[in-house]
């Protein structure tokens, strides 16, 4: 592979490299390194830019992680975030409240879908994932059903990094060294398009899905499962949208066997998609709960949540167990500063930054598209501002692991040196940039990517693993 810098070698006179590698623990870590790893030093950001510990200015290509959608540096949130600290920095959820959780419920909940009405608050997508399955399983022990908490999720899937939540993914290599409760959980099939059987249609592929969840409900027992929890798009799946009409139809199934939908909004909410919510706007559903985090506070301060239908909680309110107890909380719950930082954010999506998303969106997704004519590329796909660039050892096979199981940090290493941060996903190259990036900006992005791709390929090639 041509010299690329390492970003541990980039910042090496910064002393945050050094004690990184000597006591800072990194996520996802491979056990060769652990505990001894230093990552790219990020010292600052400004819109959608960011600066690296070498002094060089970076767009952001991830928006930190599918979170900085109103941009970094934006001083509203900042001040807000100060104001509030200083008149409550913090008061315990298990027997105060707070006036900013409870004006963040009304707004949230004037953009959910049909009766969901009510909103649990968490820290993060993993711990509102969690709290949506396990308020299913004390909603079903409350009504008498015990046996109703198998969970059916999907390939490809990411929810989360709890145990239950974590439980769920179904992404190549999450789980190949981790335990789960796999007894609580049923998978099916990845909703993906790009991977379905040669000769077979998006139509009769979204039949088969449809057909795969109806015969998995009836081997399984409607009366044994308790939710379907689903993003509307796969985000770290590689953003793998499903054919047309196949989250209504999964819906109606749903509804017609008493299991609750649960729809992960955690990356498409609050704007990634042009809307607050993704589930009725585009994709025509009503779930029983929306899960949520990252831009709900534009990833500024630690914030998530669960919106739950009204309906849920009279069954809750009708049964014969008046006094039994959701022992569910977070020492962070309704944590008064998010709420007030997603109050003042909400507030910059709705004057404008709303508009603009859907307004570059096509352009955002047209643009790279054209990187489609790099044989590299097997498909790029995507919606809204959020995006996936897939590489494939060649066209026919799409098989990605005979090129390369890095080809994606490749390519980023090769953008970061050109100006452009990457997500990196084994085979594939993620883009979702903070929601106010200008089309200029987004020339330029797809122009560092398309050069990184090239550079990579060339690589490839002297390097004999592959001749496209």
């Amino acid at each position: 592979m041509a010299a690329v810098r390492d970003s541990r070698e980039m910042a090496a006179e910064n002393p945050a490299v050094e004690l990184a590698k000597s006591h800072l623990v990194q996520p996802w870590p491979y056990a060769g390194s652990i505990g001894a790893e230093a990552r790219t030093l990020v010292t600052s950001g400004d819109g959608v830019y960011l600066i690296d510990g070498d002094g060089k200015k970076l767009i952001d290509g991830p928006a930190g992680m599918w979170c900085i959608n109103v941009g970094h540096r934006r001083e509203e949130l900042a001040r807000v975030m100060y104001e509030q600290a200083m008149e409550l920095s913090y008061n315990t959820p298990w027997y105060t409240m707070n006036a900013p959780s409870a004006e963040l419920s009304r707004r949230i909940a004037e953009y959910a879908p049909g009766d969901l009405n009510h909103v649990f608050y968490t820290t993060g997508g993993s711990s509102a994932v969690e709290t949506a399955l396990r308020f299913m399983q004390f909603y079903n022990n409350v009504r008498g059903r015990p046996e109703k908490k198998q969970i059916l999720s999907r390939g490809g899937a990411y929810h989360g990094s709890t145990y239950l939540s974590a439980s769920l993914n179904g992404r190549p290599r999450d789980r190949d060294w981790m335990d789960a409760a796999d007894d609580l959980v049923v998978k099916l099939s990845s909703p993906d398009p790009f991977r379905r059987p040669k000769g077979m249609s998006a139509e009769a592929f979204c039949d088969f899905l449809v057909d795969e969840f109806r015969d998995t409900v009836k081997a399984v027992g409607a009366q044994n499962i308790g939710c379907f929890v689903g993003e509307p798009i796969q985000a770290s799946g590689g953003v793998i949208i499903a054919p047309a009409g196949y989250l209504k139809r999964i819906r109606d199934i749903c509804r017609e066997n008493d299991i609750l939908y649960v729809s992960d909004e955690v990356v498409t909410g609050f704007g990634r998609l042009g809307h607050v919510f993704a589930s009725e706007e585009l994709f025509d559903i009503e779930p029983d709960m929306i899960t949520f985090a990252k831009g709900v506070t534009s990833g500024y301060f630690p914030l998530g949540g669960v919106v739950i239908s009204e309906r849920l909680l009279k069954d809750l309110n009708r049964s014969n167990h008046p006094d039994a107890m959701f022992g569910h909380g977070l020492t962070y719950t309704s944590h008064p500063v998010g709420c007030a930082v997603a109050l003042k954010n909400l507030d910059l999506l709705e004057g404008g930054i709303l508009d603009h998303a859907r307004a570059v969106a096509p352009y955002f997704q047209q643009r790279l598209k054209t990187l489609e004519d790099l044989p590299l590329v097997g498909e790029v796909r995507g919606a809204g501002l959020m995006a996936c660039v897939e590489c494939v050892a060649d066209r026919e096979s799409k098989d990605p692991l005979q090129l390369d199981k890095d080809v994606g940090k490749r390519i980023d290493q090769h953008c970061h040196e050109l100006g452009l941060l990457v997500r990196p996903l084994i085979n594939m190259c993620v883009m979702s940039p903070p929601l106010v990036i200008t089309k200029d900006q987004i020339d330029h992005l797809v122009a560092i990517l398309r050069e990184g791709i090239s550079r990579t390929m060339d690589d490839l090639r002297k390097e004999g693993v592959w001749q496209g």
